[in-house]
């Protein structure tokens, strides 16, 4: 896998997604290889590499897309949980926030 599947993959076309919500800056998709039943991934389309270099505008447009999101599979599936990594827990090098809700498959 390339450092950034975001800008490699998702934006340039090559791995077509399945849109849930998008903004001029921010797209939610559903997962390409899902986790958890319902696993959405929240990112933001210029690229970011992770939480500690985000600007404040960009996240709150972000976490704009997550709560209206989370909101929606919480009233779906009567959970969902909110997640990013950091560090070696990051596969992709691009700000990106995962939300789900079940056990992992």
């Amino acid at each position: 896998m390339s450092e950034d599947f975001y800008c490699d993959e998702v934006f340039s076309g090559k791995t077509p997604v399945e849109k849930v919500l998008e903004t001029e800056n921010v797209l939610a998709y559903h997962h390409t290889r899902p986790f958890w039943p319902v696993h959405i991934v929240v990112v933001p389309k210029r690229h970011v590499a992770s939480l500690l270099e985000v600007e404040n505008d960009l996240l709150i447009e972000i976490f704009d897309v997550i709560k209206k999101v989370a909101a929606k599979v919480f009233e779906e599936h009567g959970a969902a949980r909110v997640l990013t990594n950091l560090g070696e827990y990051q596969d992709s090098k691009h700000l990106h926030f995962h939300i789900n809700s079940g056990d992992p498959k």
